[in-house]
């Protein structure tokens, strides 16, 4: 038995997906159908631990999987489906929480950052939550995980968690049958579970925000300038460039004039990422030009990228009943994988 390749990623349901989310994941996603069998999810459960009261979850979960299919992923091909139609993921994270160390997650950097200075009145399910990411991907043994910088840690964790779980039960795994032989370093593991392997690529996979290019671009921000939404129409898009935070010098002609230069650097990345081409090749074409040049050109791209995703995503969400239909059918699915890693692992463990 190997593992086949598989991979696994999801997106949360808190507020308007924008230009960062689309390029350092989403359009990433549609690209990687093309390589192997995708599944793809709105981590609902994800979200509560962002805020627990929502007063349009479903919605924004609807809005998510919109996105999804309006930029090109295919639902009948591969899995679109939300993260609590599928109860293993809460049963293995429960598992894994088990399995996991506090000292693991206390060294969590995104922990730290959101719990701020008030670690004691975070809730658990912040404190958990990398553990319910491991049994998100784990609990299809996917083999590979599309994420930013910002998740890598987590990934990390994820690999931890597996290896754990396939040292302590080894034994059990091989008299179950249901594992296969790896190597991860020099050791030999009999696992089940595989050492899931991070996919980071692209011309910018940590998209700044557009009023100050020292911070990441963030559906959070209170100012709506700060991003462009996948929502947003041509006036919207033109308006947000337009007022993009820049300096007084032109563009470089050379890519290590960038340096120091986070506002100027973070608006020639998203030509690049939104043009398939390097920072190096829109340098060569737009260095020694004032912003006054080229931000109408990347006006411009980034209409004619996004324009037809956000005509996509309105008329679906204006059909709430077929996005419903298409997230069954990927939770019946996915659901039929889950059961059987849960019956698997539930076997391993000694669970009746």
């Amino acid at each position: 038995m190997t593992f086949k390749p598989l991979v696994f990623s999801g997106v949360q349901p808190t507020g308007n997906l924008h230009l960062g989310n689309y390029l350092g994941a989403i359009r990433r996603f549609v690209a990687l159908q093309e390589e192997m069998d995708c599944i793809y999810c709105v981590v609902d459960l994800h979200s509560l631990t962002a805020q627990l009261v929502h007063r349009d979850l479903k919605e924004q979960t609807r809005s998510i999987a919109a996105a999804y299919l309006a930029a090109g992923i295919d639902a009948d091909k591969h899995i679109v489906f939300n993260q609590s139609a599928v109860p293993g993921h809460a049963e293995l994270a429960w598992i894994f929480n088990c399995v996991a160390r506090i000292g693991w997650m206390n060294r969590m950097t995104q922990f730290k950052d959101k719990a701020g200075k008030d670690r004691e009145n975070a809730s658990l399910g912040l404190l958990a939550y990398p553990s319910l990411m491991a049994a998100d991907i784990l609990l299809y043994r996917a083999t590979h995980v599309p994420v930013g910088d910002d998740q890598k840690q987590h990934l990390e964790l994820t690999r931890d968690i597996a290896m754990k779980f396939n040292l302590d039960f080894g034994d059990n795994i091989r008299a179950a049958g249901t594992g296969t032989d790896i190597t991860v370093g020099d050791q030999p593991v009999h696992a089940y579970f595989p050492m899931t392997e991070p996919m980071i690529s692209g011309a910018t996979t940590r998209v700044m925000s557009l009023r100050d290019g020292t911070k990441k671009m963030s559906k959070s921000d209170p100012s709506d300038l700060s991003r462009i939404n996948l929502t947003d129409d041509a006036d919207d898009i033109s308006r947000k460039i337009k007022k993009a935070k820049t300096d007084p010098e032109a563009l470089p002609s050379e890519l290590d004039g960038l340096e120091g230069r986070p506002e100027a650097s973070n608006l020639v990345g998203i030509y690049a990422a939104l043009s398939d081409r390097t920072k190096e090749d829109v340098l060569a074409e737009y260095g020694g030009q004032q912003f006054s040049a080229f931000k109408p050109a990347l006006t411009e791209l980034a209409v004619t990228v996004l324009a037809p995703i956000n005509a996509e995503m309105r008329k679906l969400e204006a059909d709430p009943g077929h996005i419903d239909a298409v997230l069954k059918k990927g939770s019946e699915r996915a659901g039929e994988i889950a059961a059987r890693t849960m019956s698997d692992v539930k076997d391993i463990i000694g669970l009746l």
